[in-house]
């Protein structure tokens, strides 16, 4: 039986996965670039946040060693990851081609 994180990323929509924690501040610098990335592609994108110190087992499972960290999954495959903060244009850059 598929985990609900499993369900969440087996879809044709692109997921965006950003691992962050509450005390780390690279992570309160990247949130609002998400926010604007999510404006920027709507519908065409899922944004997910998960906090690595309430969900370690996630992060250990797809070995996640500093905050923040983004996955993006497509159809249940990750297809990119990156550690660290990237501005907008740099997010979009790698999803689009991606999308639909």
């Amino acid at each position: 039986m598929k985990s609900s994180f499993d369900k969440i990323i087996d879809s044709e929509t692109p997921v965006l996965i950003d691992f962050f924690a509450d005390w780390c501040g690279p992570c309160k610098m990247l949130a609002p670039i998400l926010t604007q990335v999510k404006s920027d592609l709507g519908d065409k994108i899922k944004v997910i946040k998960i906090d690595v110190d309430k969900n370690q087992s996630l992060a250990a499972k797809y070995q996640v060693k500093g905050v923040p960290t983004m996955l993006l999954f497509k159809n249940g495959k990750q297809v990119w990851r990156q550690s660290g903060v990237l501005q907008k244009n740099d997010i979009i850059k790698v999803i689009e081609p991606h999308l639909k």
